[in-house]
């Protein structure tokens, strides 16, 4: 997206846990102002009124930084000034135009952000105040994950325990941290009283679960098999490890099923039409609606793609979104040398979310499994295969977000695309 917005000054700031630097120039670059501010409320507000204080008008000024989000971003867009991010890998490029030795302290890089401003606006990125309802969503979706990575965590350490003494345990169900599982633990933590378990209780318990899958005799004949000879003391330090395992394993359930649920309501929320949506960059009135009737997707990836790339969505940027996923190839070409390399600079949550909605697509979208066959007749791995179908379904998503219809599988065979009444 082309800025045609012309400026008078350029503002740049370094910021650190207890000071930003902040850095002031003209149009013809000539510094016009340095300082350090404190992190605190008196600090930015102090901050914003010696930005204001050089320029005169929060129209004619445009301030850098490098990280699009925090306290001082919040701080410049709420008085009104027109703040531009960068990558810091191509700052740090910028940097080499002044210092080619490698120097480099704070004034130097708000003094280069400030002038690279001036100088190449096009390597910027215009930030904008976000939708209240992005923000709690990214949030509870990086919290999700969190959890997530927590239970597993916590997961694979209950294995290794119960593994020491309880094998039986094991082989009941994949998923270890399972409610279910956790309370079998704790009616029988140990082989002996496996042994005294009743039928009864047993089929109380899959029925509260709402277990179907396993009967309780098998679950009685699983636990009741032979015991593993352990030295004395072993099991009981890990029925004491395993307690505490268990404690946080359902600390973390609870944390997630209402991390999920929230979730769904800040995607069912985003669906509903918002009064200052359009100025907040908000996702769209029919986004939501048109994003999960593609194949692939779930409230998870959709979660991480409305939170994490809110803005490509809403400007229908397909460029940009097959770039932020790590979809877009690297290609390095010198004289007769050309060489097609994976995409490794990419926004980590977003590339991992696209992998696996490509991933869920090929088994559910006969087009896409079509595709991904045929990329993997011709040579290529599986990651290029996903990364293929991931392409394919971007464009595809740009495409429904713009017409603003409905994803339809039978599309090809003649039928008219629904629109979203």
């Amino acid at each position: 997206m082309i800025d045609h917005e012309t400026f008078a000054w350029f503002a740049a700031i370094d910021w650190g846990t207890e000071k930003h630097q902040a850095c002031v120039v003209d149009v013809r670059g000539g510094i016009v102002g340095e300082r350090a501010f404190s992190h605190d409320g008196a600090g930015l507000a102090l901050l914003c009124d010696w930005i204001l204080s050089i320029a005169g008008n929060a129209t004619i000024v445009a301030v850098a930084v490098e990280v699009p989000h925090g306290p001082v971003v919040d701080a410049l867009l709420d008085r009104g000034l027109a703040v531009y991010a960068i990558n810091p890998k191509q700052l740090d490029r910028l940097r080499d135009r002044f210092s080619v030795s490698g120097a480099k302290d704070d004034r130097r890089d708000a003094y280069v952000a400030a002038d690279g401003l001036r100088t190449d606006r096009h390597l910027f990125r215009r930030l904008q105040i976000a939708d209240p309802r992005l923000i709690q969503l990214r949030e509870w979706s990086r919290l999700a994950e969190e959890l997530q990575q927590e239970r597993v965590r916590l997961s694979n350490r209950l294995y290794s325990q119960l593994w020491r003494y309880y094998p039986q345990m094991l082989g009941l169900s994949d998923d270890l941290a399972a409610g279910w599982l956790l309370d079998l633990w704790t009616m029988a933590p140990t082989p002996v009283k496996a042994m005294h378990l009743r039928k009864t209780s047993v089929v109380q318990l899959l029925k509260r679960n709402r277990i179907r899958r396993i009967d309780a005799e098998t679950v009685l004949r699983a636990l009741r098999g032979p015991a593993i000879n352990v030295a004395d003391g072993v099991v009981e330090a890990a029925t004491l490890h395993i307690g505490s395992l268990v404690t946080r394993l359902r600390i973390v359930g609870r944390e997630l099923h209402d991390a999920m649920r929230k979730l769904d309501e800040l995607c069912a929320c985003l669906d509903e039409p918002s009064p200052t949506a359009a100025e907040h960059g908000g996702s769209g009135r029919h986004d939501v609606k048109i994003l999960k009737s593609m194949p692939g997707i779930g409230k998870i990836i959709l979660g991480i793609l409305l939170a994490e790339a809110s803005g490509p969505l809403s400007r229908r940027d397909y460029q940009a979104l097959r770039t932020l996923s790590g979809v877009a190839p690297v290609t390095k070409q010198s004289g007769k040398s050309r060489m097609v390399v994976r995409r490794y600079a990419a926004h980590v949550r977003l590339r991992d979310a696209v992998y696996h909605w490509a991933r869920v697509a090929i088994q559910h979208d006969p087009r896409s499994h079509s595709r991904y066959v045929a990329l993997r007749q011709r040579g290529h791995s599986h990651g290029r295969a996903i990364r293929g179908v991931a392409d394919r379904l971007l464009a595809l998503a740009c495409t429904l977000l713009q017409r603003q219809t409905v994803f339809d599988r039978d599309f090809s065979k003649g039928e008219k695309l629904t629109a979203v009444p």
